[in-house]
């Protein structure tokens, strides 16, 4: 969430920057302003009435011991006049200051200098690219052939128990995938970032802390009863363990990373961009987080990137690194980088990991702050990472490393898979 000071001391830089987001009701500025000066004028009226209560409370015992017993008794009048006219003040600042709120969390996050103006993902910056594109055999296969080929993954039964987009990974697949799950946490608490397995339903509150309420309602499944929603991404879990608090500055940064599966009500038609782990309901992914002092979130942000970049020349998979425009930016990102790997069999570039800089957006909203050196409390900032997502990154794995023997896997995995083909 933004911060008021920042809307007051320039709107009109801050409309300038929401515009490279595409933001449209860019008259949400003026109106949190006016709510702002009204908040302040109600406040103002409010301590000016207060302090002339309790001035005239405390003339009225000076009076009372005077003896001056008809002047205390119309101040005493005074005095109820002003109590009176606090209540209907402090409903006044109620309503305000909730129209202020509800106004303010419906705009999305500054985009960061860097951040490329554009529309579409078609405007989105490619950074560099790494790895080989792999030469495939003829006769190759996509991985949605490939899965059935080699009994992975049961799409049917998937849906059979739940829904369609909720695969049941099986065998080879079910010890890939947890190869794959157990490689990623292994390489990020390498790095120094803390494991935790979270709750993978969140509340309210949780949601609305990272931005996730009430920006996308539609692409979280809500359990209703409780009110509990199922987690998109472990962000949403692990970034909120901070809620409500204030870190020291010794503590600074603090890495996280967690696996959890993740949930999302993906809409798209049928057809070869959602085929198969191409896009899914249910997906496993491991996360990296990192709570960090302002100024070094920029170095971090860098730092991250290399790291998730790392991850995927050890997998021998050819990926690129785009910075994404405005247009395609998420609500409560500052900037954002894609990784997208090169599916062979497909013939396309998928999107398996997003690195990003929420600068003090989601810890202005969760309150996660801490004291600086002179003693003054500070929000901090949050990034976050996928390290990485599970189905696009199989998917390619498959289709890259496929030859008329088998599925050849990447070397780094023996130790977790126990072999170095499925055949």
């Amino acid at each position: 969430m933004l911060q008021v000071h920042v809307l007051r001391n320039n709107p009109a830089e801050v409309k300038k920057r929401l515009a490279v987001k595409q933001f449209k009701q860019l008259d949400l500025v003026d109106l949190i302003v006016s709510l702002d000066d009204d908040r302040k004028r109600l406040q103002n009226e409010f301590d000016n009435t207060q302090a002339k209560v309790n001035a005239a409370s405390k003339e009225i015992g000076k009076l009372m011991a005077q003896g001056n017993k008809e002047a205390a008794e119309a101040t005493k009048a005074d005095v109820a006049g002003w109590k009176a006219a606090l209540e209907p003040l402090k409903e006044q600042m109620a309503k305000v200051e909730a129209d202020l709120q509800a106004n303010l969390v419906l705009l999305p996050n500054l985009p960061y200098e860097q951040v490329p103006e554009g529309k579409t993902p078609e405007e989105n910056v490619v950074v560099r690219e790494g790895g080989q594109k792999p030469a495939l055999h003829a006769g190759a296969l996509p991985h949605w052939d490939l899965i059935k080929n080699y009994d992975l993954v049961d799409f049917e039964t998937g849906a059979k128990i739940t829904g369609s987009g909720f695969p049941l990974y099986k065998g080879r697949g079910a010890k890939l995938q947890r190869s794959l799950i157990t490689y990623f946490l292994d390489y990020n608490t390498a790095a120094g970032y803390t494991e935790y397995i979270p709750p993978f339903m969140v509340n309210e509150a949780s949601a609305f802390a990272t931005g996730q309420l009430p920006d996308k309602e539609g692409q979280m499944y809500h359990a209703t009863a409780d009110n509990f929603y199922l987690i998109p991404t472990a962000e949403v879990p692990v970034t909120n363990i901070y809620r409500d608090t204030i870190v020291k500055e010794s503590e600074l940064p603090i890495k996280m990373t967690a696996y959890t599966p993740c949930f999302r009500r993906e809409a798209g038609s049928f057809g070869k961009d959602v085929r198969g782990l191409n896009r899914v309901h249910q997906f496993d992914k491991v996360e990296v987080i990192q709570i960090v002092k302002p100024e070094t979130s920029y170095q971090v942000l860098d730092e991250m990137v290399e790291h998730v970049e790392r991850l995927l020349q050890s997998l021998q998979l050819p990926y690129r690194i785009l910075r994404l425009c405005g247009g395609d930016m998420g609500f409560t990102s500052a900037i954002t980088y894609d990784f997208e790997v090169f599916s062979a069999a497909q013939e396309r570039w998928l999107e398996v990991s997003s690195v990003s800089n929420f600068e003090n957006y989601q810890t202005n909203r969760m309150k996660c702050r801490y004291k600086d050196a002179t003693g003054k409390t500070q929000l901090t900032h949050s990034l976050n990472g996928s390290s990485l997502a599970l189905p696009r990154i199989m998917a390619c794995i498959l289709e890259n490393f496929q030859k008329e023997d088998g599925i050849h896997l990447p070397e780094v995995l023996l130790p977790y898979f126990g072999a170095n083909k499925i055949d």
